[in-house]
């Protein structure tokens, strides 16, 4: 690290950060969501062809002792069996009258513990989220810009597959492997593929679909993930695409750290808290590349809405892809 560079996040971003504030009003809480129109989702609509359908969220509540793949200081989810059979069998649940027994059951995770989208709300400095709201709104739940306005309106358009992994020639990435929108770019071309304004960017590096191969020690050594990497000229080539919506098969949809200052986790603020980019993270991709590859279409149309929790930074979700 040079001793000289950037400490902060404020520092790496500079004083006049690239930034969508005000864009959509002074209330607007689903930021570049808002490009999403009707006609776009009409374009993602346009983009079915086979009908083939395919689910990108993570199994909860795994019983078995690798689980599922967590950020490294997030606990797994725990289910627990609250009737079933036995409660009938013991006697703690009386048969009702019409014959009927049933089962229930809880979950306790983190909300940010399986494939989820982000609040804009969820990661800010300089005592501002998104939009200017003041970091204030986030104490003792996000009165601004919670993951709740995203669930209630819902996200579809038309998704582009880029399969980093794929295009260099790996089933994953290294730890810390990274890239940025030059590489996108050429993996697109290679691919045949154009990405357009509005696009719903998703991005393949192998990384979650590892965790299912490999040790559960392994997958968390050295922790840093591989992914994009800031630059002003990233951040403004998604300002200029109008980026809505970035998914990836990663925790932080981006590099742990960053390259030469290891702050981390950059383009949460640049991409998430100045421009309003909606981040849906820890995404199973495998099926759904080997599909792609297979007939060389990588769009479709992407759907998806995270649960609707009041006050959240950020909540699960299951996107629906359909080709």
């Amino acid at each position: 690290m040079n001793d000289q560079g950037p400490r902060t996040i404020a520092d790496l971003l500079g004083s006049a950060p690239l930034s969508n504030w005000g864009k959509w009003g002074p209330d607007d809480e689903v930021g570049s969501l808002n490009y999403l129109t009707p006609s776009e989702v009409l374009r993602g609509v346009a983009s079915v062809v086979s009908g083939e359908v395919f689910t990108l969220q993570t199994p909860v509540g795994i019983p078995a002792e690798a689980g599922e793949p967590v950020w490294p200081d997030r606990s797994r989810a725990v289910r627990t069996q609250v009737v079933d059979e036995s409660s009938f069998v013991r006697g703690d649940k009386e048969t009702p009258s019409s014959g009927h027994h049933w089962a229930d059951d809880k979950i306790e995770m983190f909300l940010q513990g399986s494939t989820q989208y982000d609040a804009l709300g969820h990661v800010w400095y300089d005592d501002q989220i998104w939009n200017g709201y003041s970091a204030d709104t986030t104490i003792g739940g996000l009165s601004k810009a919670s993951v709740l306005p995203i669930g209630q309106r819902g996200v579809a358009g038309r998704g582009v597959l880029i399969d980093m992994a794929r295009h260099r020639g790996k089933a994953v990435l290294d730890r810390g492997e990274a890239f940025d929108h030059e590489d996108l770019l050429e993996a697109a071309a290679a691919q045949g593929v154009v990405v357009e304004k509005h696009d719903i960017l998703m991005i393949r590096t192998g990384w979650i679909g590892s965790y299912y191969s490999r040790t559960r020690e392994d997958f968390y050594q050295d922790w840093t993930e591989p992914g994009l990497v800031y630059s002003r000229e990233l951040v403004s080539w998604f300002k200029n695409l109008e980026i809505p919506n970035l998914v990836t098969d990663t925790m932080a949809n981006e590099r742990s750290r960053d390259p030469g200052t290891e702050i981390e986790i950059p383009l949460h603020s640049a991409l998430m808290r100045n421009l309003g980019i909606a981040m849906t993270e820890l995404c199973l991709l495998e099926d759904l590349a080997d599909a792609c590859a297979e007939d060389n279409r990588w769009t479709f149309l992407y759907t998806a809405a995270p649960l609707k929790v009041a006050g959240a930074s950020g909540a699960p979700v299951n996107p629906v892809v359909i080709r």
